[in-house]
């Protein structure tokens, strides 16, 4: 009898952010050690609007690289950044060992309509400052060729991996929905190495996404961001930041449900489904937004048949 053909592995990634006070750093510390134990290929930490943590970030990215075997990926925005305050954080971070960014635009800080940009207009222009800050900071190196006169070898450095933002059902500031293929494009021409999706609720939001992108001569990956929720409340927010069509069924589903218990059962289910769903149409992998906590994207991850339970633990 032939044995059965391994299930390939899918990737998968988590999104923190930076603990809001001192004494929730040794939680987020162990949040972050159990995740990693899962084996994901990257843990990404958030900037905050306006560069309202970023010392915090640094101090989070430092942890898993010194901490863990997993890569660290570092956001940038361009909010409120001018081009030396945006080259200085970013050799900073390359300072610290931190090879992989997530470029964005950014959201203006709380109370402010309007986004305030700087230097920065875009985020395929920081894109384009992160290879230039790495370029200048690390140039290439050449060697001799022994028994070639004059002939010289480049040294290989590992390049930064930039990953962007994208926007299944449009970015809230869109004109129409189409629009934020053609920003892909020009992020991936400006040298974005992949994307990084802002939460949908069905995964024909995000396969239909892809499909157009593709049409349209985006080659880089697209990552899906899935985000269990587990709460009206969070519902609630999450619409507010992103400005997403309400889901309909999985709102009466959190209203209606009397129990937090309950709640949580539904949104992880939800949550599993979108990721089955998606790697099933040919996703290259799901990110998860963890909300500082490890239990809830790690059943997520079981329940879609990407993690195996005994992992959990």
């Amino acid at each position: 009898m032939s044995a059965e053909t391994p299930t390939p592995r899918v990737p998968f990634s988590f999104e923190l952010y930076p603990p809001r006070s001192a004494s929730s750093t040794e939680a987020l510390h162990e949040t972050v050690r159990r995740l990693a134990a899962a084996g994901p290929d990257f843990l990404s930490v958030t900037y905050g609007a306006g560069g309202s943590t970023g010392g915090r970030s640094l101090e989070v990215l430092r942890f898993i690289r010194e901490h863990t075997d997993v890569e660290p990926l570092a956001h940038l925005t361009c909010v409120g950044n001018t081009y030396a305050a945006a080259a200085t954080l970013i050799r900073e971070f390359l300072d610290a060992g931190i090879l992989s960014f997530l470029a964005l635009r950014g959201d203006p800080p709380l109370g402010q309509d309007e986004p305030f940009l700087g230097d920065l207009e875009s985020a395929a222009q920081l894109v384009q400052l992160i290879d230039r800050v790495q370029a200048e900071r690390e140039p290439y190196e050449e060697s001799p060729v022994p028994g070639f006169p004059g002939a010289a070898r480049v040294k290989d450095r590992r390049r930064a991996s930039i990953a962007v933002a994208a926007f299944p059902n449009g970015h809230p500031r869109s004109v129409h929905r189409w629009q934020d293929i053609d920003a892909l494009l020009a992020k991936q021409a400006a040298g974005a190495t992949s994307a990084i999706t802002q939460l949908f609720f069905h995964s024909e939001d995000y396969l239909l996404f892809v499909e157009k992108a593709r049409a349209a001569g985006v080659t880089i990956p697209i990552l899906p961001g899935i985000m269990p929720i587990v709460s009206p409340v969070r519902l609630a927010r999450v619409l507010e930041l992103t400005g997403e069509t309400l889901p309909n069924e999985l709102a009466v589903a959190l209203e209606v449900e009397p129990t937090p218990e309950g709640r949580h059962e539904i949104g992880v289910e939800w949550a599993a489904r979108l990721a089955r769903e998606v790697v099933d149409g040919g996703a290259p992998g799901v990110h998860l937004y963890a909300f500082n906590q490890h239990h809830t994207v790690l059943t997520v991850l079981e329940e879609a048949g990407v993690l195996p339970a005994a992992r959990l633990h």
